[in-house]
């Protein structure tokens, strides 16, 4: 999307640059959601306030197609995320970095299957996929031998297996494990809050907000 597609009825760009189809937010909806949703899960923080700059670099396009923004969390972490739709050289690359006093972790999708773990002062450890260190609610959740490419695709259907456990135990009157995760309505509205505070900080040329 570094060039004006969407002028040209590229079906996916039309959309994705569309307010009235993609609301308020472009790259923001579009991308920037997955990693401040990723972000949530792994570290298990609440937002409390953020400042952002989204623009727009392609000439017409009425969405913002690039993002930048500072985030404090409750509990004083902070942290920084990035969205592009016009990063020319660049694949999906959605990365995660999470550091904190005791050590630091390091997740990319392009490497699904890998996981760097930095303990304080000792050597970076790669957990693999299945592999040894992984614990019990990772293995519950593989689907193929360690070793093997699982990804994206797998990722999909973990959750739909998640939500199928879930709505099995509610039939038959029980709760489910205590271990199946899958998104939920409130994960989508916290989604949502999040893109209204991204437009509405950049629209005020990037003041700190909370979300509401």
């Amino acid at each position: 999307m570094a060039e004006g597609i969407e002028a040209g009825g590229h079906k996916q760009a039309e959309w994705r640059t569309d307010p009235a189809r993609s609301g308020a937010g472009g790259c923001i909806g579009d991308i920037g959601t997955h990693a401040y949703n990723l972000a949530c899960f792994v570290t298990g923080l609440e937002l409390d306030q953020l400042l952002a700059q989204l623009s727009t670099f392609v000439d017409g396009r009425r969405l913002d197609d690039d993002v930048q923004i500072l985030l404090k969390w409750k509990g004083g972490a902070k942290g920084t995320l990035c969205a592009s739709q016009v990063a020319v050289g660049n694949e999906n690359g959605l990365k995660l970095r999470v550091h904190g006093t005791r050590g630091g972790l390091e997740w990319a999708q392009a490497d699904p299957n890998d996981l760097w773990f930095t303990p304080y002062g000792e050597t970076s450890r790669l957990l693999t996929r299945g592999g040894a260190g992984a614990g019990a609610d990772a293995a519950r959740v593989t689907r193929l031998p360690f070793g093997h490419p699982e990804g994206y695709l797998e990722g999909f259907a973990t959750i739909y297996s998640e939500a199928a456990h879930a709505i099995r135990a509610a039939a038959a009157g029980e709760k489910p494990d205590p271990a199946v995760m899958f998104p939920t309505v409130e994960d989508g509205l916290a989604g949502m809050k999040f893109i209204d505070a991204a437009v509405r900080s950049s629209a005020r040329n990037g003041t700190w907000v909370r979300l509401k």
